[in-house]
């Protein structure tokens, strides 16, 4: 079975990751996108394997007095989702978004 394609939201969202915008606060600030919108796209994203995440060090967060915050990155599936969603929102009559910068995709592990 197919997964069901990633909607708009979900797409700003990603593009947001992929352009290097790595928790959640900066996507919110990003795209005008509710909280309770960004956090549930970047759960299922990260459900797809679309994204992968890490959560801060304590003592940074402490430091800075504020919450530890969780990054993202965006994988190689990501970055082939993005370009797959980008090019079905094109066959539909919407325009492409821009992309001024390459996907920064997430190091190689090993």
């Amino acid at each position: 079975m197919t997964p069901r394609p990633i909607g708009t939201t979900t797409i700003a969202v990603l593009r947001c990751v992929a352009d290097g915008v790595e928790y959640g606060f900066d996507i919110i600030d990003r795209t005008g996108l509710a909280s309770g919108t960004v956090y549930p796209a970047l759960a299922s994203l990260e459900q797809r394997g679309h994204v992968k995440s890490r959560w801060e060090d304590d003592a940074l967060a402490r430091a800075e007095g504020r919450p530890r915050r969780r990054y993202y990155r965006i994988t190689a599936q990501g970055q082939e989702a993005l370009a797959a969603a980008i090019e079905r929102l094109g066959r539909m009559g919407f325009p492409a978004p821009r992309l001024d910068s390459p996907p920064r995709p997430e190091p190689a592990e090993g």
